[in-house]
């Protein structure tokens, strides 16, 4: 095993020879927008964002399925059709499932890629002075809960479903890119912004991995740099707080240290849950513009959001 659960990396890593392992993660949820042919392409680019997260390439995938026993099975059917759909732009296959009757619709993948032993991205490995980027805006769960209370734009959805239906692919394929025009292992180190919200992720990353030499760092956000979906901010000002989001507050809020001056609503974003977010990725300072410039390139609207800095009575600071 390369890689486990010790540093709360985004999959699992498996080693079978000298050129080759395995990476392995799993992840199903409940419907989060309306439209099951939309639902199952966000929950496929969900499930295999992991693997993208890792440097990997997604080989096969299994489907995982929650259904009433009652429900309208052409919804199911949508379901699996978007599922399909992500999976085959991602040229991942599927081939399996299982299914059970559930009281509430689930559904998810368990998804198996490729990658070479020695270009394994973990969530740790920041150093400091590196400058932290971020590919994709946050909101999708302040949006989310707006659509649940209908007050939810048709600006702010259409964009918060755009964004979560798109695979990580092109990201990491620019990483890729960059750290082959730099002939140099700038990259340091990747996560994907999910649940956890992009604090609870930039957490995991400030904490190093001490045993293996990897030092704790504070990882430092600049608010007014962090992209914010259509409408999101407008969401959090309005209360639309999801469950997660405080949960997410209380695990983590004594970690982060904030500047009088950061905005109550951006507070917010920080501590939002998202579902299939971009890359929240540490690079060497001086490869951060080209990186930026490849992201570009590849149809990614990245930020530079941030930097790492030596640690400090914080693990995570945002001005």
């Amino acid at each position: 095993m390369l890689v486990g659960f010790n540093t709360n990396d985004d999959a699992g890593v498996y080693l079978i020879n000298d050129e080759l392992a395995l990476v392995q993660t799993v992840d199903f949820f409940t419907p989060i927008v309306d439209d099951p042919f939309t639902f199952g392409q966000i929950a496929a680019a969900n499930s295999l964002s992991d693997v993208y997260a890792m440097g990997g390439k997604p080989i096969s995938s299994l489907s995982l399925v929650g259904f009433p026993e009652k429900g309208d099975t052409a919804i199911l059917e949508q379901i699996i059709r978007g599922g399909l759909d992500k999976m085959r732009e991602a040229q991942c296959s599927v081939i399996g499932g299982h299914s059970i009757r559930n009281e509430d619709i689930q559904f998810g993948y368990s998804v198996t890629g490729s990658i070479h032993p020695k270009k394994i991205w973990k969530n740790v490995g920041a150093l400091t002075n590196d400058v932290i980027l971020l590919t994709k805006p946050l909101g999708t769960g302040v949006i989310s809960t707006a659509l649940k209370k209908e007050r939810a734009s048709g600006e702010s959805l259409e964009a918060a479903m755009a964004s979560m239906s798109q695979l990580n692919r092109a990201a990491a394929e620019a990483l890729r890119g960059l750290e082959a025009k730099t002939d140099s292992q700038c990259v340091h180190a990747v996560t994907d912004v999910t649940g956890f919200a992009l604090l609870g992720h930039a957490r995991e990353m400030a904490l190093g991995d001490p045993e293996r030499g990897i030092a704790a760092t504070t990882i430092e956000i600049h608010h007014a740099s962090v992209p914010a979906l259509p409408g999101a901010l407008d969401a959090a000002r309005a209360g639309m707080i999801p469950g997660g989001l405080n949960n997410n507050r209380d695990f983590i809020g004594d970690c982060v240290h904030f500047a009088d001056s950061v905005p109550a609503e951006y507070r917010a974003l920080l501590f939002d849950p998202q579902t299939s977010g971009g890359f929240f990725v540490a690079v060497a300072p001086e490869a951060a513009d080209t990186a930026l410039q490849l992201f570009q390139q590849h149809g990614i609207k990245a930020a530079k959001i941030g930097c790492v800095l030596a640690k400090s009575s914080s693990l995570l600071s945002v001005i």
